[in-house]
């Protein structure tokens, strides 16, 4: 088996992390023209929990105060500005997420400094343990963001059910 040089996987990482980065944030301008549901809120962190499966090969595996400082910095510093720029609205009778025009900023913020946080952690340990430490840190993360947004969908979603007028009762 042919040796890659750790700076091709370096470039084919970061390039790769980039054209992540685009699908995403092409997918979430795409997803703001549809209606929000509970169904499209909770997949993402239901789906994402399965790279938890990862922590089977033992060179993963990190010490568990490492996991919870990741988790923490993923829940409190990297979801906070992914749940300010999250907005509901109706638009009839459905609930969508407004456009939000520093959501792209904001996705590459976060990316830079995901990137940044990644070539100083791989110095000091494993880079299958920083991959865990980036995973565990995403899930933090993503589930706050969502969590908030569930809550969210819940106050507007009766609000978009009053909205909608019952056509076989014209007294509403």
């Amino acid at each position: 088996m042919p040796h890659i040089s750790p700076l091709y996987l370096q470039i084919g990482t970061t390039v790769g992390t980039l054209v992540l980065a685009l699908m995403t944030i092409f997918i979430r301008l795409k997803a703001s023209h549809r209606p929000v549901t509970i169904k499209k809120i909770l997949i993402p962190p239901m789906g994402m929990a399965t790279g938890f499966l990862m922590f089977v090969a033992p060179a993963v595996r990190i010490p568990l105060w490492w996991a919870l400082i990741a988790f923490l910095v993923g829940w409190f510093l990297f979801s906070y500005p992914l749940i300010r720029s999250t907005k509901f609205e109706v638009n009839g009778g459905q609930v969508f997420a407004q456009r939000s025009k520093s959501f792209i900023i904001i996705l590459f913020a976060l990316l830079a400094v995901r990137m940044l946080l990644h070539q100083v952690i791989e110095e000091y340990v494993s880079i299958p343990q920083t991959g865990a430490l980036f995973f565990i840190l995403a899930f933090g993360m993503i589930l706050r963001w969502r969590i908030f947004m569930l809550r969210q969908y819940r106050k507007y979603a009766p609000a978009a059910v009053d909205s909608v007028s019952d056509p076989l009762n014209p007294a509403e």
